[in-house]
């Protein structure tokens, strides 16, 4: 590949100069000598220069700071040679240590892309992420990078990585659930409640995955799913007080003429003070101010509950009065 010269300039020895294509120059001198640069060239040679840079460039750290200039800028023309550093067209990785750096620089350059919000790249970041022989770091990248560029041909695959109980990496199924959360697609809902559903192997291990899911299903409209309702309720009495606190949220957020009754039922008999927190504002926030006065003026309730309540109050009802009275 090669960097359009339309600007003239001798983008070889300006290489040679910065010490790029050197595997024994010091990195940080290098750097320095990119950083120079600055002050010499405009916008658009800039960029033109750390597109050659990113071709030619060998040592791993150069190629990360590299990244991070073109980042910078975002500008599209280097879409195309990050997408090169991506699938190794141009790294010379043959010790371990050097391939090791490699997959960090590959994991930066995912999120660089995604950055360009680019979608003739879907391809590639796919090509990575269904690789199970690829780093689990790149895999995650590319997760991460499909679900913000937002292209819905992603949704399938990200589909099919959550649905893969077989999948060494219970992290890369989160980075897969929560790619598809920002996506917001319908198609994604019933493969993410199943495993909300599942009650046994890695589901009940890693709480975490349905911590993302109940996320993800909340960024999508399910109000009128019965199904979903009757998942999220049901995790208010999974063992994870997280994934209790993040199912409150989505109740809470779901329009189900339900959601008071079952959050109640989870605030008058969850034992975790932070759980029955989140549950005293959700019903706040769907009712009126009668639970926080009911916290407040009753012995039940912890001193942890109380003052939350009163500072709830302090912080919302008092400046509402202010304003009634001016």
């Amino acid at each position: 590949m090669t960097v359009d010269n339309s600007i003239g300039l001798d983008f070889n020895k300006l290489a040679q100069d910065c010490g790029i294509t050197s595997e024994t120059a010091p990195v940080q001198g290098v750097i320095a000598n990119i950083d120079s640069l600055e002050d010499k060239y405009n916008k658009q040679e800039l960029i033109a220069i750390y597109n050659y840079f990113l071709i030619h460039a060998c040592e791993p750290d150069v190629i990360m700071y590299l990244i991070r200039c073109v980042d910078m800028y975002r500008d599209s023309s280097s879409v195309e040679y990050l997408v090169d550093i991506l699938l190794l067209k141009n790294a010379n990785h043959s010790d371990v240590r050097t391939h090791e750096k490699y997959n960090n620089v590959r994991a930066m350059c995912a999120k660089a892309i995604a950055n360009q919000k680019n979608t003739s790249v879907v391809s590639s970041l796919l090509y990575c992420l269904n690789n199970k022989d690829e780093n689990y770091r790149v895999r995650l990248a590319c997760a991460d990078a499909l679900g913000r560029i937002g292209d819905r041909f992603a949704v399938a695959p990200l589909i099919e990585v959550v649905k893969d109980e077989e999948e060494k990496s219970v992290y890369l199924r989160e980075s897969a659930v929560s790619a598809l959360g920002l996506l917001g697609d319908t198609r994604a809902i019933d493969p993410l409640v199943s495993i909300l559903e599942t009650k046994q192997g890695l589901i009940d291990k890693f709480s975490f995955l349905k911590e993302r899911v109940i996320e993800a299903l909340s960024k999508m409209t399910f109000s009128e799913n019965e199904r979903v309702f009757k998942a999220l309720k049901n995790s208010l009495s999974d063992a994870s007080p997280q994934v209790r606190i993040n199912a409150i949220e989505a109740i809470m957020n779901s329009e189900n003429p339900r959601a008071v009754e079952v959050i109640r039922n989870c605030f008058d008999n969850d034992s975790d003070v932070e759980v029955k927190k989140n549950a005293m504002i959700a019903l706040y926030n769907l009712t009126d101010r009668s639970i926080l006065d009911e916290v407040i003026n009753s012995d039940k309730y912890s001193d942890t509950l109380k003052m939350e309540a009163v500072a709830i109050i302090e912080e919302y009802e008092d400046d509402e009065s202010d304003g009634a009275d001016e």
